[in-house]
């Protein structure tokens, strides 16, 4: 299991540098701010800054890569040397510079300041930041500098020192490019802000504004907690198909298909439960499965036509049972991804998961009114940590009975959201028939997300299926949740869009704005 800080600091463990801050969380407009003042402010000012248009800018960088390639440059080398990575070079700033050690280090450069006969180059790569100076006297290839842009990744061998302002600092005795962008990076000074472009070019978005990272290193992390604490419990991993026969496993429109090989309709999964029980009845007793599904309807800040759900199902558990070990995953990974803490704060409330979560029942929560839109109603009245049990048999079409009415069945909401729905699972296999007949009813009334009937479930009902509970988490709502983020889209690194409007504004298009700023800062 890995905790945030662990994910956050992935390079820095790979590279062994020592113990530390987050060196991911990187403000470049800060870090130009700091560094490099002895410099000078004067620049030499290049052809790229002089145009004023997308298309101009590229063909600035084509000229520049035709160039190269003129003078035997490969702008697109295939063997890199063996690095240090940025972070690592700066934690063992002290050793390398009593050892006098030559080293080499790659990454992007995303700024680039001239003065007289000297430039200094900020790289970036995933662990930090590190400022590189290029002295005219030292390079036969120094002219060359004037080929290089915002964007471009180098590789440069020298030897570390540090300025007067304290900016640990790579003297280049030798380097060269090891990719050459064409395109230039969008507000690289000031971040990439509009959120549609955002989303739309999220390569870009992770370039420009780095903490959005985070986000990822965070969900990462919140994967692991789970994925950890379910194998601590002797729970298997699985998977399970995605192109399914028919769409089953929960109430839902589904996404179809053409199987060309077999010559028949299919569907993506709206969920893996029917195939998780069907190993149940197999003898895999604790399964699980973070798995990918699909449900055709509407989108919005919570709820996206592809997700991401972690299921399991546990034989000789019930449904109380199941509440524990849920309650118990919630706190581990809350602890995890917020420093130790059992108080987690977002929006200006405070959610205390170090308290046994509430337990209300759908009917009080409701009013009394056994339908799913009383309780979406009823749920944004909650706030802290609670557990809403003994749902109406009406809509808990795989749950098992309480009584005549209610199910043993619970749903996990926290601030007005639900992030988990579990149940003891239906076992009996002439119960579970009846159900599914009653939901082909409403399909042939029109209902389109009713269940269709299928027989092969059944049927490995009928062979026998142990008392078993099941649950789903929505990991997609936990990480917004615990990311602070507001929509689901935020935790997604790839979300669906919109085909792109003519004449839509993108982040190539932002990114003549500033590309003199960008340039011209000096630190």
């Amino acid at each position: 299991m890995f905790s945030v800080k662990q994910y956050v600091r992935y390079y820095s463990f790979v590279c062994h540098s020592r113990e530390g801050g987050n060196p991911l969380i990187i403000n470049w407009v800060d870090s130009h701010a700091s560094s490099g003042n002895d410099q000078g402010r004067n620049m030499d000012t290049k052809p790229e800054q002089k145009h004023s248009t997308i298309d101009d800018l590229i063909k600035s960088r084509l000229d520049k890569l035709k160039e190269l390639r003129k003078g035997k440059v490969d702008p697109y080398p295939a063997k890199v040397a063996d690095l240090y990575c940025l972070q690592r070079a700066k934690d063992e700033y002290e050793e390398l510079v009593i050892a006098d050690a030559k080293i080499v280090v790659a990454g992007r450069i995303m700024a680039l300041r001239t003065h007289g006969g000297a430039s200094f180059l900020d790289i970036v790569d995933e662990s930090g930041k590190l400022q590189l100076l290029f002295k005219k006297d030292d390079l036969k290839t120094y002219d060359e500098i004037r080929l290089l842009d915002l964007g471009d990744f180098i590789e440069a061998e020298g030897h570390l020192f540090k300025t007067r302002t304290e900016e640990i600092t790579l003297v280049v005795k030798k380097y060269r490019l090891l990719t050459k962008a064409l395109r230039p990076l969008p507000e690289a000074h000031f971040g990439l802000s509009d959120i549609e472009t955002r989303y739309r070019e999220r390569y870009v978005d992770l370039v420009v504004n780095p903490e959005v990272k985070n986000i990822f290193y965070k969900r990462s992390a919140i994967i692991s907690t789970l994925r950890s604490e379910l194998v601590k419990k002797g729970f298997l991993e699985v998977d399970t198909p995605v192109l399914q026969p028919l769409a089953g496993g929960a109430t839902a429109k589904p996404f179809a298909t053409h199987y060309n090989a077999y010559d028949r309709e299919v569907f993506l999964r709206i969920a893996p439960e029917l195939y998780h029980k069907r190993l149940v009845v197999g003898g895999f007793e604790r399964v699980f499965e973070f798995a990918r599904c699909f449900r055709n309807e509407g989108v919005d800040a919570t709820h996206n036509p592809e997700f991401t759900n972690l299921e399991f199902y546990w034989a000789y558990a019930d449904y109380e049972k199941l509440m524990d070990l849920v309650e118990e995953m919630i706190r581990e990974v809350v602890k995890n991804v917020n420093n130790g803490k059992l108080i987690f704060e977002r929006d200006g409330k405070k959610f205390a998961f170090s308290k046994k979560f509430a337990r209300e029942t759908f009917h009080k929560l409701t009013d009394g009114k056994n339908t799913d839109e009383a309780f979406k109603e009823g749920q944004k009245k909650i706030v802290q940590p609670t557990f809403i049990i003994h749902h109406p048999v009406d809509i808990s079409p795989l749950a098992k009975k309480l009584d005549e009415k209610t199910t043993q069945r619970f749903q996990l909401l926290i601030d007005g959201r639900e992030f988990a729905n579990a149940f003891s699972e239906l076992n009996d296999p002439i119960d579970q028939r009846q159900r599914f007949e009653k939901q082909m009813k409403l399909r042939a009334r029109g209902d389109e997300e009713a269940q269709a009937m299928d027989e092969d479930f059944v049927k490995a009902l009928e062979y026998g299926m142990p008392p078993t509970a099941g649950c789903g988490i929505g990991i997609d709502r936990l990480v917004m949740f615990l990311t602070g983020s507001n929509t689901l889209r935020e935790v997604l690194l790839f979300p669906y869009m919109r085909p792109l409007e003519a004449g839509k504004v993108t982040a190539t298009d932002q990114s003549h704005k500033s590309e003199q700023d960008q340039r011209g800062s000096v630190e």
